[in-house]
């Protein structure tokens, strides 16, 4: 089993460690009511994807919040 010769210091082990970053998440407006959303997915607020309905979203939910 390989164990290593000596103890490796807190700037090599950092400089290893610069690639594993968590990305922010990239947000696109939706182009029926211009709310922010996920990219490829179905817009939360209203449920288009694609100029399509594909979430039944009532009105009255809407009107609630």
């Amino acid at each position: 089993m390989a164990v290593p010769k000596k103890k490796m210091s807190k700037s090599n082990s950092r400089k290893r460690r610069t690639h594993q970053k968590v990305a922010v998440p990239t947000y696109t407006t939706c182009p029926e009511c211009k709310e922010a959303k996920l990219p490829h997915a179905a817009c939360p607020a209203c449920g288009v994807y694609k100029g399509r309905n594909v979430i039944a979203k009532s009105v009255d939910s809407a009107e609630a919040e």
